[in-house]
């Protein structure tokens, strides 16, 4: 079992986890908007995204931990403190798993334990991780083209309306957007070539 990384300023993670005993934890499109209305909340401000996936019982998320953030606490005073991403991710998943329980009239926890997390430490890993995170749905059988799913970040990536995703630099690290878009075509067609690098990150 892989050691649990801490999430440090300025470093970037693999973070996924799946439902309790692989439960379906999106059960219908408005579960999926509302995990990323929370994930705007909790963990937009204090990290940077630059892909993710949702699928009906886990996720994937490829973030940056910003530099250390203060903020004024009204409780001490005035006097900042640290933000803990660990615990923001935390206060995430619970705010979640609170309003589906009520929802679906369900009791219990909804997620993992403990949510995963591993350390980006490579140019290579970066890379074959954004488009990991986006062929996932094909992957796990799905879907018959990844491009269709509608709750990954590979679409808004390429297009140009409104984002908290770090759009930009994604695209600069492809080369643009027509490389960004070949690159995902031409490894779809052997996904096997990104496992070495991520087997150990598979739910």
């Amino acid at each position: 079992m892989q050691q649990m990384a801490i999430l440090e300023p300025g470093k970037f993670y693999h973070v996924y986890t799946q439902g309790n005993n692989k439960e379906t934890v999106f059960k219908e499109k408005e579960n999926y908007y509302y995990f990323l209305q929370l994930y705007r909340k909790y963990i937009s401000p204090y990290a940077d995204t630059f892909a993710y996936c949702l699928l009906p019982n886990h996720f994937h998320l490829l973030i940056r931990v910003r530099e250390e953030e203060l903020i004024m606490n009204p409780d001490t005073l005035g006097e900042p403190r640290i933000i803990n991403l660990v615990r923001q991710f935390q206060h995430l998943l619970n705010a979640y798993a609170k309003a589906i329980n009520i929802r679906y009239n369900r009791t219990g926890s909804l997620f993992q334990e403990r949510f995963k997390r591993k350390e980006i430490t490579s140019e290579a890993y970066f890379t074959r991780l954004v488009f990991y995170i986006h062929h996932n749905p094909q992957h796990h059988g799905l879907i018959e083209d990844f491009s269709d799913w509608p709750y990954s970040s590979y679409h808004s990536i390429l297009s140009k309306g409104t984002t908290v995703l770090q759009r930009e630099n994604v695209l600069d690290w492809f080369g643009g957007r027509a490389s960004y878009k070949n690159f995902h075509e031409e490894n779809a067609a052997d996904f096997t070539s990104t496992m070495p690098l991520l087997e150990e990150d598979e739910l």
